[in-house]
């Protein structure tokens, strides 16, 4: 089992930027293919970004793509989303997730408790 706690949330205008982190420990952390969700009030969990183990693939959700970029350090057990331009819509908590696989994925088996977005308009 592998554990996950973010870091990075906070308060920013619109337009700014914030980088979230997530620190991951447990099970081997460079095999896995890592992860970013989020889930605005009322709303469901939406995909937001995933990275495949070695860091040389990813892919985005289309509402950020070009304005997020999710990256890693497999020595420091540590995954990366780096959010720019950021907008009113962009608030949310967002989650770090581990999956069981190598390859970039939507499905993840592991969950962090989350970090705190708001962006004011």
């Amino acid at each position: 089992q592998v554990q996950l706690v973010e870091s990075g949330g906070g308060l920013v205008q619109a337009g700014g930027s914030l980088r979230l982190s997530c620190a991951a420990s447990g099970r081997t952390f460079s095999s896995n293919a890592m992860g970013w969700a989020r889930q605005a009030p009322g709303k469901e969990r939406e995909f937001v970004a995933t990275i495949n183990w070695s860091g040389l693939s990813t892919h985005y959700a289309d509402s950020v793509k070009g304005r997020f970029t999710i990256s890693r350090d497999n020595a420091k057990n540590t995954v990366y989303l780096q959010m720019n331009s950021l907008k009113f819509e962009d608030t949310a908590v967002y989650y770090c997730a581990a999956a069981s696989t190598r390859a970039v994925t939507m499905n993840f088996g592991s969950w962090g408790r989350g970090t705190q977005v708001t962006v004011s308009s």
